[in-house]
């Protein structure tokens, strides 16, 4: 199946009649921005249908405050953190559990291969006020899978049955699990996983719709997410090569999945919720409603009005408001181009700045690091990124980075206060 982006399929992709889905297979199928408003996961409403993916070493509380406050982003959820773990340690608990009221709805990932010990887990999760609780099957790494977890477990589903018996008997609160298609192409356990999460009573799958040999190479077979969705009545959400909002309403029209998760995109890109938010909320495109399937919905000359939409035409964060009648157009889009934000430099400048200064008021623990580590995404596309990027990882605490961070930017702005850089000559 070609994606919206995509030229050809994944080189050695097997021809077999179990991950053949003629119903999304067709590789001429035409673009369209149709998309889920919104879902429920058990008892609580996701709004807008798009997922912010457990990420490693990322999707920590400022992190996940700081793609909030940019708004389009309707569920987020903590780095995945192992169960043994945080019932040993409460420095695991403050480290990788800690959260604010703002980030609501969120949901809690653990990972593990012992079921008692993943229930306790998930009932300190329950009690600590996470509105889910998910289960990690897709982590590819040597280290968790050696200790039979995450993608690791593919290959036992009876004891994955064990777990989320166990689990979904020890907490009331949405119980979710993200898993990859299977071990590899000759092991692939997708629909046999889904379904028996179904009948154990979980509320939702998202599939990574990848192999744990492949990693994070090649492409995302979205094929097996509409086998998925095929077989099961609970949400479907699609992860794997969602780029551009494109890519995202390419996903739905193609699997029929409920909604979308976004992991490796959102550090490069913070901006990719707000954008599939714009690009579905434009005058005569239709969004899909809660129950309706890609293809039911009306076209119209003007999407209904609903909480995100409102937010995301009115709510604009510092520094990223479209450009007024008469003055030079910022991250907004003019004539022929996508109709969604597309971020200039000096929106980079402010994300960048409130993304470090939001690091260093919560005192986090190596935060320099963390700094280091986000400039090489942060500054992609910035002209003379790479001097930026060597100044900082110089750079000897967080108050001096952020300083050169200013300085850059600052030596390069336009005076007249367009909000474009000057290019160096």
């Amino acid at each position: 199946m070609r994606k919206y982006w995509d030229n050809s399929c994944a080189a050695g992709t097997p021809a077999r009649e179990e991950t053949t889905l003629d119903t999304v297979a067709d590789k001429n199928v035409r673009p369209t921005r149709e998309f889920p408003l919104s879902l429920r996961i058990g008892g609580v409403t996701i709004s807008p249908a798009t997922v912010l993916a457990p990420m490693s070493g990322v999707t920590d509380t400022v992190f996940r405050r700081f793609i909030k406050n940019l708004g389009g982003c309707g569920l987020i959820m903590t780095e995945f953190t192992s169960a043994d773990g945080m019932l040993r340690d409460p420095r695991v608990r403050g480290r990788y559990l800690h959260f604010y009221e703002d980030e609501h709805p969120i949901s809690a990932q653990l990972f593990g291969s012992d079921p008692r010990v993943l229930a306790d887990a998930a009932r300190m999760v329950e009690d600590l006020g996470f509105d889910l609780v998910d289960l990690n099957l897709g982590c590819p790494a040597k280290k968790v899978v050696k200790c039979n977890g995450g993608s690791g477990l593919l290959r036992d589903l009876p004891r994955i049955r064990k777990i989320f018996e166990s689990v979904r008997a020890a907490v009331k609160i949405p119980f979710t699990v993200k898993f990859r298609a299977g071990w590899n192409d000759d092991e692939i356990v997708c629909v046999e996983l889904a379904r028996l999460a179904e009948d154990c009573g979980l509320c939702a799958v998202a599939l990574h719709a990848r192999t744990r040999e492949q990693g994070y190479s090649g492409n995302a077979r979205w094929e097996w997410i509409g086998l998925v969705k095929q077989a099961v009545k609970i949400p479907v959400i699609g992860n794997g090569d969602i780029r551009r909002p494109e890519d995202a309403c390419a996903m739905v029209a193609q699997t029929g999945c409920d909604a979308v998760m976004i992991g490796r995109t959102a550090p490069a890109n913070p901006w990719i919720f707000r954008q599939i938010e714009q690009y579905v909320a434009k005058p005569g495109i239709a969004s899909v409603g809660p129950g309706q399937r890609p293809g039911q919905a009306e076209r119209s000359s003007a999407v209904a009005p609903g909480p995100h939409v409102q937010a995301a035409a009115l709510d604009y964060p510092a520094g990223l408001r479209p450009a007024r009648p008469g003055q030079r157009p910022g991250p907004t889009q003019v004539g022929q181009g996508p109709s969604y934000d597309e971020p200039a430099d000096a929106d980079r400048y402010q994300m960048i700045r409130t993304y470090f200064q939001m690091l260093l008021e919560e005192e986090m623990s190596g935060a320099e690091g963390k700094m280091k580590q986000f400039a090489s995404w942060f500054t992609h596309g910035v002209p003379g990124g790479a001097a930026l990027r060597k100044a900082i990882y110089e750079a000897k605490s967080g108050a001096e980075i952020l300083g050169r961070v200013e300085e850059f930017f600052e030596d390069r702005l336009c005076p007249c206060g367009s909000g474009t850089l000057v290019r160096e000559r």
